[in-house]
């Protein structure tokens, strides 16, 4: 700490992306903190289940992954004004569900930058908020 301590950059991850993030064993560089709406983990065993269903992914691989996420450092938020935020967000921008617009949200008030492996996602934040790529989570 003390006073040339370095600034911590805040990047918004997505339920695909932690899912990555565990599965390929990406170390997250330790000046980041990752950042995320409330139901991210809850979405990311979701797509586990989807993986192992699909034959993607064996169920001891998944439980695995799943037991990473639980212990990565995410700091969770879902306060009212992200959440309204990311109403706004979606009714504007016309999009289908305002989960997507939850991670635009907390970009824009919480965080310096979104990163998405989902193209969607990504196409639908450009211009909204800055998107990094996944190698930006390990780099200093």
């Amino acid at each position: 700490g003390g006073i040339y301590a370095r600034a911590v950059t805040r990047f918004v991850i997505d339920a695909p992306t932690l899912v990555h993030v565990v599965a390929e064993g990406i170390e997250i560089h330790p000046g980041h903190q990752l950042v995320a709406p409330a139901f991210v983990r809850s979405h990311a065993l979701a797509l586990l289940l989807d993986a192992v269903r699909r034959g993607d992914m064996d169920e001891a691989t998944a439980l695995e992954c799943h037991t990473r996420i639980t212990t990565l450092t995410i700091r969770v938020l879902g306060d009212r004004v992200s959440r309204r935020t990311a109403w706004r967000i979606a009714m504007e921008q016309g999009w289908p569900s305002t989960l997507d617009a939850e991670y635009v949200a907390l970009t824009m008030l919480q965080a310096d930058a979104l990163v998405t492996i989902d193209d969607d996602l990504a196409a639908r934040a450009a211009g909204l908020v800055p998107l990094k790529p996944v190698g930006a989570l390990s780099a200093p």
